[in-house]
């Protein structure tokens, strides 16, 4: 039986596109660039410092600017590593993040099976640039009605002003019509209930933390295939 949903958010990095994947390979690029080879806890070290930053960001703690630079400086701060260019380094890092791309569960199948029967677009905090190019290159700019990036918009996601945004730039404006899907309780599921969105929790790996933190996020539907999308939405596989 056929929902009543006729659009979807798609959220990008660790949803539709495997961001750690990207991550990986570009910043490998990077350290190789340095005349380094990285090692698997430099990436740990890597992935802790950038996560932080980006929660920060979503609360207003820092600016997108601070972020992109800063996670960059506490890294070698922490690693010792001196004399690096760390804007060139940064530059890099980010035209890599655009490179480097591997689809999750399928989606752009997925997104292009469900062209003409819901509007798609995306919603995400990633950097314009880098975003950009990975959607082109991975050819999911083609099947979406539009794309929404919160450094165009000036607003990050959960916060109102980036979901007014979006609302406002889209057809349907009955928000019950409308389903957020991402992967962060944070941003997106948090940032989705407070503007009164249906939200789908992608749920990839479960987590004591995750477990305790949905509790008090609550989304409306819970998934750990991209492919129960479609029972959400009340379409055939």
């Amino acid at each position: 039986m056929r929902s009543g949903f006729t659009t979807v958010l798609w959220d990008v990095d660790n949803t539709l596109l495997d961001f750690s994947y990207s991550q990986r390979h570009s910043l490998a690029e990077c350290f190789r660039s340095i005349g380094r080879e990285m090692k698997e806890e430099e990436l740990a070290l890597y992935a802790q410092i950038n996560d932080d930053y980006w929660r920060r960001l979503e609360l207003g703690e820092v600016t997108k600017k601070q972020l992109l630079t800063g996670r960059f400086v506490l890294l070698f701060q922490k690693l010792g590593i001196k004399g690096v260019d760390v804007e060139g380094f940064r530059d890099n890092y980010q035209k890599g993040l655009g490179s480097y791309f591997s689809f999750l569960d399928d989606s752009l199948t997925i997104c292009k099976s469900l062209q003409g029967k819901v509007r798609q677009y995306v919603i995400t905090n990633g950097v314009t640039s880098s975003q950009k190019t990975k959607l082109e290159l991975s050819g999911l700019a083609d099947v979406m009605d539009g794309i929404f990036i919160s450094e165009e918009i000036g607003s990050p996601k959960p916060q109102k002003p980036f979901f007014d945004y979006c609302l406002g730039h889209i057809e349907e404006k009955d928000k019950s019509r409308i389903l957020i899907v991402g992967d962060s309780l944070t941003s997106d599921i948090k940032g989705g209930i407070q503007a009164g969105i249906p939200v789908c929790w992608y749920r990839r790996k479960a987590g004591a933390m995750d477990i305790e933190l949905s509790a008090g996020y609550r989304p409306d539907y819970e998934i750990s295939d991209l492919h129960m999308v479609y029972d959400i939405l009340g379409l055939p596989h």
